[in-house]
């Protein structure tokens, strides 16, 4: 099967069936025989027609009369992804994508493909150039302002760098910033309790404190347990993976050094990794999640010692699912400037895609009162 064959399948699956993208690419590209150059292509072409879904069917619809069946909207999806985005020639695009589409719609692919391949784009607003929703790009005007949010959205629409840890796992960098914020010491306990798949947990760990890694779902918990075990080494501190609801954890008050709550989000600021989170966050879904955040957090608060220190962090650049949060009882701002590319935000600190090419984030600290 070629590289676009398998992308197609892939998409169909996203599209038709609701599937994720994080989950049913690599289980694909696992089934294949493909090289790595066509592996990478297959990826690429799949988070690039999923960012790019809206400006694809824009794209393609100037030259549509009847509204195609769902895998002829995928085919030509995939083949205006190509021509407008991927830098992919236009003779290739149009003849390799025609060459998936079964016999029937064959010369209607064609002819759609090669209309968008020799036509100019008048866009009818930012949000449809950008490919997000109409909402999630008002949201971040008002929040950001109008070059702020349009440069987020634009570096949101390019594919995520790789960055890796001295222990060779790979981590956004302001998650790292986030880990390092928390100051682990060798010797201290925490407390992450949201910790799955483990990336934070387990550079805590390496400081060689102990920490107790919450998750809700079993199956997570087990990720965190993996992770740790595979960047396990001497000096390490022991990470301690748990299934438990982090809103009300089975843990003894007052005991632990620290806390990190990496908490539960939309998800807005990790757009690049997402692909297809744009398409299923909703502004419901965002007012459900904020008094979710807000119970953890007061339950992380009761779990520190006097001058212990937590840390709330969420990949998301709004002010609702951050800052607007009220101070949990016995807890101050920590006011000092946290490691990384920090822009200061209300009592907190936000960092944007476009800052230092990161996943964009929010981040308080507080201590405890002693």
């Amino acid at each position: 099967m070629s590289a676009r064959a398998v992308a197609l399948e892939v998409l169909g699956r996203i599209e038709r069936d609701g599937a994720y993208a994080n989950l049913v690419l690599p289980a694909a590209l696992s089934r294949s025989d493909l090289s790595p150059s066509d592996r990478g292509m297959v990826t690429d072409l799949v988070y690039g027609t999923t960012r790019m879904r809206r400006a694809c069917d824009l794209l393609v619809d100037r030259f549509v009369e009847v509204p195609p069946d769902d895998s002829t909207r995928t085919l030509l999806r995939l083949g205006a992804y190509q021509l407008a985005f991927g830098g992919v020639a236009a003779h290739a695009a149009v003849s390799e994508t025609v060459a998936l589409a079964p016999r029937r719609t064959r010369g209607f692919v064609n002819a759609v493909l090669r209309r968008v391949a020799s036509s100019e784009m008048r866009w009818p607003s930012e949000a449809a150039r950008l490919s997000y929703p109409d909402w999630i790009h008002d949201l971040l005007v008002d929040e950001l302002g109008s070059q702020d949010a349009t440069e987020a959205l634009e570096r949101m629409n390019v594919a995520p760098t790789v960055t890796r840890r001295d222990d060779g796992y790979v981590q956004d960098l302001a998650s790292q910033w986030v880990a390092a914020s928390v100051g682990a010491r060798r010797g201290e306990l925490i407390a992450d309790l949201c910790s799955a798949p483990g990336g934070k947990t387990t550079a805590m760990a390496a400081s060689g404190a102990d920490v107790v890694a919450l998750d809700l779902h079993e199956a997570r918990a087990g990720l965190v347990a993996g992770n740790a075990n595979s960047t396990a080494r001497e000096g390490v501190g022991r990470v301690l993976p748990l299934a438990a609801d982090s809103t009300r954890p089975p843990l003894r008050e007052g005991t632990f050094d620290a806390v990190l709550i990496d908490a539960p989000c939309s998800g807005l600021g990790a757009l690049r990794r997402r692909p297809d989170a744009r398409w299923r966050v909703t502004p419901r879904s965002i007012r459900e999640l904020i008094p979710v955040q807000a119970d953890i957090l007061a339950a992380g608060a009761r779990l520190l010692r006097p001058g212990g220190r937590l840390i709330y962090s969420v990949c998301t650049l709004t002010a609702d699912e951050s800052i607007s949060h009220s101070t949990p009882a016995g807890l101050e701002i920590d006011p000092s400037e946290p490691e990384g590319s920090w822009r200061s935000f209300g009592d907190g600190w936000r960092v944007l895609p476009q800052d230092a090419d990161t996943d964009g984030m929010v981040m308080l600290r507080y201590r405890r009162r002693p």
